[in-house]
Formats: C-alpha cells, structure tokens, sequence
C-alpha cells in the first residue's frame, strides 16, 4: 500500500469532495447556457419536467422569479442544475477518480444523493417536488420566519433561540446561524441578538420555516415518499446534514432524510469533518457559489472552487 501523503496535486484522486447547494442560489436562466452547449445536460433538465409532470425547465431558463422560488419549484430546480453539471463532468472526464466524498445543503443532499447514484434522477425529482409541497403546507404561509444571525457563535444563538421559543436551523460557518420558527418567535430572536452584539439580524426571503419542529407534517410525508423509493448503496459516502458523519447505509440514509426535514443543517461541522478526514479540496456542483464562499470561512487551507456554466466546467477539466 502507498503512503498517502497530504502534499499531492491540486485535485487529486480522493482529496475532493464534491457539495451541492441548497435553496436560495435559484436565478432565472441558470443552467440555460449548460443546456445550450451540453445535450446530455439539456436531457437531465427534459427528465426531471417528465418525471413531475410540468415544463419546469421552461420556468428556470425564463420564466418569472417569483414562480421559481415557490419552494416545490425550486427545490427540483436547484437540483436539475446540479445534476444537469455533473453529468456534463460525467462525460467529460472520469469524475469519481477525483471524488472522496459527496454533501449537499439541505435540498442539496438529494442533489449529492443522486450525483452519487443513491436515488434516480427521475426519483429525486419526484421527492422534492413533495418535499416543497408539505414543507410550504406545513406552515401557512406568513406564520413562520428565517432569520440569519451573523457575528454570533453558535451556542450564543442556541441561547438566543431557546429563550424566545425559536430554533437554530443551519449552522453555515462560525458566525453565520440561521434561525427558524414562528414569525414573532424569529423577530424576538432578532432583537435579542442584536442586543446580545449580533452585526446584523436578517428576516430571509423565505415561503417556511424550514429545518425546525414545525416542519413535522412533511417529515412525516417525506417519511412514507422515502419508503416507496428505492435507495442504492452511493458510490462514496455522503457526509449528512444532521450528524454531520459519513453513510454509506441506504436505510439510514433514508431515515437522516426524514430527520433532516426539521432537524438542523450542521454545515461547519461537515465542513471540518471533510477537511479532518483527509479532504484537500471542496468542490461546489451548482449555481450562485454560496457554498465555495463559506469553505475558506470554515476551514481556510481548503480549496474552494464552483462549476456552474460552461466557462467553469473547461477550467475545471482542464
């Protein structure tokens, strides 16, 4: 057996871990000029509109904004994109050579899932169209909130949280927290985190509280969506949102997903995970680079880089 040393290449095999980003990256027109210069990435955005039923690539590539970020169209929309580039990087280049390791932001899980050949494409479509539909009827809309509090720890948030009946939905990077809740719950949150020396206390632009207990009734409708879909042994392990720990197991897989639904995001810890277990570099699969810009926040000798049209995908083969 070779030694592994830590001074390889730039990519080399298995110091990569690929991530996929999750709701709020969705723009009019993303992955039009991926389709438009790629036919197997044009065919990925033609299975997902069959697999659920509605011209959804006609919606992302130009339709209005607002329509793309009702939760059941983003969420199968945001993936396409993902899957529509790693399947270009498919093609182009033996990808798994260079991946040790797959995560993905909330929704992006299913994205990492499905690039890692766990769930089909024409399923994961599927699941997140449920998925945006019981997560937007689980709370009316105009009764929950998100809020990202920024200059805070972690456990000083929790503090925050607990106290005005609130939860810490996604811990992004050291300090960036993000909040979840009734909407009066998150504004009190809010005002106590400013009071507490939080730089800033945002209401995000958001249809749900997401990544909280109130999202139960679609836990428990992703709980028997799951149950009917096949699950496959991924090709390498998915480090997941709510343990921040690698899997490999599909039932356990299935049931982190199910968890995720109303547990929360532990992004900075998977982060650190990655880079403890070896990772060198964290590839984000996907539009608007929110992921790459919080990698150097979490852990600054990673590599951050994102592949998400044409221009990126020949730097990145090359």
């Amino acid at each position: 057996m070779t030694s592994h040393t830590s001074h390889n290449t730039h990519r080399s095999p298995l110091t990569t871990a690929f991530v996929f980003p999750g709701q709020g990256s969705q723009k009019i027109g993303m992955g039009k000029d991926v389709a438009d210069a790629f036919p197997v990435a044009k065919l990925v955005f033609q299975e997902v509109d069959d697999a659920i039923g509605k011209n959804l690539s006609a919606i992302i590539f130009g339709g209005e904004q607002e329509e793309l970020n009702l939760t059941e169209n983003t969420q199968p929309a945001i993936m396409a994109t993902s899957i529509a580039i790693w399947r270009v990087l498919e093609q182009e280049a033996d990808i798994s050579k260079y991946c040790s390791l797959v995560a993905g932001h909330s929704l992006g899980e299913y994205s990492a899932l499905c690039a890692a050949g766990a769930i089909s494409l024409g399923d994961t479509a599927r699941l997140l169209k449920i998925r945006g539909q019981s997560m937007q009827k689980a709370v009316p809309v105009g009764k929950g909130a998100m809020a990202a509090i920024l200059g805070l720890s972690f456990d000083d948030v929790k503090a925050i949280t607990e106290a005005t009946g609130c939860w810490s939905a996604n811990d992004n990077t050291d300090g960036q927290v993000v909040i979840s809740g009734g909407k009066e719950e998150v504004l009190k949150a809010c005002e106590l985190a400013k009071e507490k020396g939080a730089k800033r206390a945002l209401e995000l632009p958001v249809s749900a509280p997401f990544h909280c207990p109130l999202m139960q009734p679609a836990a428990d409708a992703m709980r028997d969506a799951l149950a009917a879909v096949t699950i496959h042994v991924p090709k390498v392990p998915l480090v997941a949102n709510v343990t921040a720990a690698q899997t490999t197991s599909p039932d356990e897989i299935r049931d982190l997903l199910v968890q995720q639904v109303t547990g929360s995001v532990r992004w900075r810890e998977s982060v650190q995970n990655m880079a403890a277990a070896g990772i060198e570099n964290v590839i984000e699969i996907g539009y608007g680079k929110v992921l790459t810009g919080m990698t150097k926040r979490i852990v600054d000798t990673l590599n951050g880089e994102c592949v998400a049209d044409p221009a990126s995908i020949e730097a990145f083969l090359s």
